[in-house]
């Protein structure tokens, strides 16, 4: 039977993250490997000088500027962080500041961009 590679990723993709947990374990069993050892390239290069440069996972999303809509990017904030009125107008008013801190790239992302589009102008860092 020859293995078919779109039914596999098609399984793939409709499991559970609990589901492919449990996979990820039975495969680690089945062969004796780690997925954690096969995710961390050996550190090496010209001769061993180079390092290995690590991919940053946390960022901040700050906001640079409130902009004209003040009122849309208050509402942007809260939004984002949960903040009440009050604490989220505190933080468009202090600008330069953190919105949020250590979140994964795709929220990140996701923040700058709900900034920006209410008018405010924000970065990730």
């Amino acid at each position: 039977m020859a293995f078919d590679k779109d039914a596999f990723l098609t399984a793939l993709d409709s499991m559970s993250v609990m589901e492919l947990n449990e996979l990820v374990k039975a495969i680690e069993e089945k062969f004796g490997v780690s997925a954690a050892a096969m995710a961390a390239p050996a550190a090496g290069g010209a001769g061993g000088a180079a390092a290995a440069v690590e991919e940053k996972t946390e960022f901040n999303v700050v906001l640079t500027g409130a902009g004209a809509n003040k009122v849309g990017v208050i509402k942007a904030v809260r939004e984002i962080t949960g903040l009440g009125l009050k604490e989220a107008k505190d933080l468009v008013d202090g600008a330069p500041k953190n919105v949020k801190e250590a979140v994964a790239k795709a929220d990140a992302e996701a923040a700058v961009k709900k900034l920006v589009e209410a008018g405010a102008t924000a970065e990730m860092k």
